[in-house]
């Protein structure tokens, strides 16, 4: 069995799957439908930026699902086998929900297009930031949160957490990290304090969305990033997604999950090699390949 992973906000740069579309008609036949689904072209923005507009959430996330997607069906054309559990960093799990073929594509681009809309509505209405701590463990990182005021956003790895908050509570958090031991507590870039309460109202309109879009019960199990188990039953997959905006993302859980099932063997899809390095810290032992280009298909 192999553990796929799929690639979540933040590894994307310009230029990523050109050498994908221009070589694989399956990864063309990706990128060409999400610029029918979407009415622009995600496909010359993945490929020729500017990086400022393809940065924006509204943009970033169909582009990095548009991106994983279209690696996976080129892994497919050569490695039509498939077998394992699947799991996706908060965005990357509508790419593995794809993967799985609990979603269609066309709904999962339309659906994230939507969700980074949503996202960035909140973040306007309620501004906040996100912090990243590493070099504390769990319990210290919580007990930063609730002396600030702050949340968990992301259970990255051991040792590596992101926190959400208020400006000021981020701000707090960043010297309580650094008072507690941290090796690194350094603010991010993006605009909102995403997987915090501040992201409820996203949750609301998402649900209206995902009320349109059929979900199938996934061929392969998907370890969701809410609850770090892995799930079959469409209900609970659309209840999740719901919870994911707002919901701490429990990464290091679902990857040792998939690891207690005796998988040892990964592959991380879309653009980056995040997951690779958060593996290394969780199991040093597991072997993780990346997929991002037509080289990297074996």
């Amino acid at each position: 069995m192999v553990g796929y992973l799929f690639a979540g906000q933040g590894s994307q740069y310009v230029g990523m799957g050109k050498d994908l579309y221009e070589n694989f008609p399956s990864a063309k036949a990706v990128f060409d439908q999400a610029d029918e689904v979407l009415g622009f072209s995600i496909s010359q923005l993945c490929f020729n930026g500017p990086l400022e507009e393809l940065t924006k959430t509204n943009n970033c996330q169909p582009a990095i699902v548009t991106m994983s997607v279209a690696c996976w069906q080129a892994y497919l054309s050569r490695h039509p086998e498939v077998d394992g559990y699947m799991a996706g960093l908060s965005l990357g799990e509508y790419s593995a929900l794809v993967a799985s073929g609990a979603l269609e594509f066309s709904d999962a681009v339309y659906l994230v297009a939507r969700r980074g809309e949503f996202m960035e509505e909140e973040a306007v209405k309620r501004p906040g930031k996100m912090l990243s701590v590493i070099g504390l463990d769990l319990a210290a990182a919580r007990e930063v949160c609730v002396k600030a005021g702050a949340e968990v956003a992301n259970i990255n790895c051991p040792g590596q957490t992101v926190i959400s908050g208020s400006a000021a509570a981020i701000e707090q958090a960043q010297t309580l990290a650094k008072a507690a031991g941290a090796k690194l507590a350094v603010p991010l870039e993006v605009s909102g304090a995403f997987h915090s309460s501040f992201m409820q109202g996203a949750c609301a309109k998402l649900a209206q969305e995902l009320d349109k879009m059929k979900i199938n019960t996934p061929k392969w199990p998907v370890v969701c990033n809410v609850t770090g188990k892995s799930v079959t039953d469409a209900a609970e997959i659309k209840q999740n997604l719901i919870r994911q905006v707002s919901s701490s993302v429990l990464w290091e859980d679902s990857m040792k999950l998939i690891l207690s099932k005796g998988v040892t063997s990964f592959i991380e899809f879309g653009p980056g090699k995040v997951l690779k390095g958060l593996m290394r810290r969780i199991e040093g032992n597991a072997q993780v390949i990346n997929i991002e280009k037509g080289a990297d298909i074996i």
